[in-house]
């Protein structure tokens, strides 16, 4: 989550409320010769559903009908729908970061409120995701600086032997995700949302039934003018890949940190896999990439993959396996018997390689959870990947192509763009169209950050998708880049690795998009993110003040780098 999304959370928390393959590799005996003692293993799982009680009824009365509403001051209680129809304005079903927003920007509009949530209030975001992923790479980042004696030294600061207790890491990791998870649901019962506990389906296109399985004391049927699908996603597994959650596992699972294993495989490259590798690398741990395209982190702006792969990659305990995708693996037993992967040529689809390793994660991407909603009742059907179709104002668009009246759905439940902040950021354009004020999310201005050390962020087109459009459009294409090493916070933090760049159009200003790799990139990008969306151009804001010596130099050097083929018609002058 955002930082502001989270302050938000918070503060309203704290104010309202107390064929044969080929040879195995003998690698796995020698890193073997002296193994550690195997840890206790414990059988991981989904969580089972949070027992949660909301302080107001889950079988809401008939409300008295009244008119339309204006926005509410922040704190205020709404107890009756608008509409005496229904017995909700607006239900949410699941209340991950993308229901939580949508349900506090709601209340504001007046508007009465329902979630359904049948596993943990805050989804996978706060549970099992960007939250308690984070915390780790706190602490693993914190170990990682630690062992650096030469980067240390440079600053004149000599440390002893460093050493870290996994129990404690996991426990910083898992207090977090609750503690933050705890705020959301506080933020949600004093602002007067009722918090219906089950899994959820339509009966109609203002109707939901929900309920837990084997439950009949939880559950019913409520209504609602406005319907918010928001049920997320979980770990995608590709065929012949056995989950056992100990020696074969997702995300989910790597997130508790029950055993460190010396050399663990992760297959896939992308945001999750490149965090954990820097988990992992810094408490100990070999890491192998299994990846099935021809370069590691698929989807970065090349450049800054080549950069990546120097700082991250280079100099650490990883290689890697591109160009091949993992067909078969057969999970182990911690210490004794290795996990075997079977490793197949992308183009000829031969297998040419095995694998030993101790452990194997999956890290291929996400799937929509969108099964169960009985999105037949209202004359819907997901895709062939179980996306939920949508257009621009998150309406649900039926079998015809037709919007559902009233019906929503957000975040990676449609697969627009699968971050958590993006789903926050749809719920609240969906709670606008609902109110009748037209608003159209634009994603090529939400940032996305990969933060392992240093960080990664960027926002809009890739430097190839920049040339692409160029072309088509038939316009002159502006690129220009900043060093890390020429920004004076970053060197007295010996922290000079790292680059920014900027594409524009050289003709307009456009900011087509920025890519940042180095200290703390993951809050830079957002003076660019801000930019786009507010449709500035490079001429609007290459003025803009910044203090030294700050971090955010490095943007306004870029910015300040960049120039049109004419110059702007207005000069800045000074106050």
């Amino acid at each position: 989550i955002k930082t502001m999304i989270l302050n938000r959370v918070q503060q309203r928390a704290a104010g309202l409320a107390s064929p044969a393959p080929a040879a195995a590799s003998s690698a796995f005996s020698q890193r073997h010769a002296a193994p550690r003692p195997a840890a206790s293993l414990p059988a991981v799982g989904f969580a089972a559903p949070a027992r949660l009680h909301s302080s107001l009824s889950c079988s809401p009365l008939r409300k008295q009908a009244q008119t339309p509403r204006r926005s509410q001051p922040r704190g205020a209680v709404v107890t009756q729908a608008a509409d005496q129809k229904y017995d909700y304005d607006l239900v949410i079903i699941g209340c991950g970061v993308g229901g939580h927003g949508a349900a506090l920007h709601a209340v504001e509009q007046g508007m009465k409120v329902a979630v359904i949530e049948g596993h943990d209030i805050g989804g996978t975001c706060v549970n099992r995701g960007c939250v308690p992923s984070k915390a780790l790479l706190a602490a693993a980042g914190r170990v990682r600086e630690f062992k650096n004696q030469q980067h240390l030294k440079a600053m004149g600061i000599q440390v002893g032997s460093v050493s870290f207790d996994r129990e404690g890491v996991a426990q910083h990791a898992a207090q977090l995700a609750s503690g933050i998870a705890g705020n959301l649901k506080r933020s949600l019962e004093a602002l007067g949302v009722d918090i219906l506990i089950g899994s959820a389906k339509f009966v109609g296109t203002n109707k939901v039934k929900y309920g837990i399985t084997g439950r009949v004391d939880v559950g019913g049927e409520v209504t609602a003018k406005n319907i918010i699908i928001a049920t997320g996603s979980v770990p995608f597994v590709p065929p012949g890949i056995p989950i056992d959650g100990k020696t074969v596992f997702t995300s989910d699972h790597a997130l508790k940190l029950e055993w460190l294993p010396q050399w663990v495989a992760i297959i896939g490259s992308g945001y999750i896999g490149l965090e954990f590798s820097d988990v992992y690398t810094a408490l100990g741990t070999e890491v192998t990439f299994i990846e099935a395209v021809d370069n590691l982190m698929p989807g970065f702006d090349k450049e800054i993959q080549r950069m990546a792969q120097r700082l991250l990659i280079q100099g650490r305990p990883i290689d890697y396996h591109t160009g091949v995708i993992a067909t078969k693996v057969t999970p182990g037993v911690p210490g004794v018997k290795p996990v075997v992967i079977e490793l197949t040529d992308m183009k000829t689809k031969k297998v040419v390689d095995s694998l030993e390793v101790d452990a194997c994660m999956v890290a291929t991407g996400r799937s929509p959870y969108t099964n169960g909603l009985n999105l037949s009742a209202i004359n819907t059907e997901t895709d062939r990947r179980g996306f939920v179709p949508v257009n621009e104002k998150m309406e649900v668009l039926d079998k015809d192509g037709k919007v559902v009246p009233g019906v929503y759905c957000i975040g990676d439940a449609n697969g627009k763009y699968m971050l958590a902040h993006a789903a926050s950021a749809q719920g609240i354009s969906a709670v606008e169209n609902m109110n009748g004020r037209p608003h159209v999310l634009n994603h090529l201005s939400v940032p996305a950050a990969c933060f392992t050390h240093p960080e990664i962020s960027f926002v809009g087109l890739t430097q190839d998708a920049a040339e692409e459009q160029a072309k088509e459009k038939n316009f002159p294409l502006g690129i220009s880049k900043t060093s890390f090493k020429a920004n004076s916070k970053a060197l007295a933090e010996k922290e000079g690795d790292g680059m920014a760049k900027l594409l524009y159009r050289k003709d307009t200003g456009e900011i087509l998009g920025v890519h940042i790799i180095g200290l703390h990139a993951a809050d830079l990008i957002h003076e660019a993110s801000n930019a786009i969306a507010m449709k500035q151009s490079v001429q609007d804001i290459k003025f803009n003040v910044h203090a030294h010596p700050t971090l955010s130099e490095v943007l306004d050097e870029l910015f300040k780098a960049a120039h049109l083929e004419k110059a702007p018609a207005k000069t800045p002058v000074a106050a």
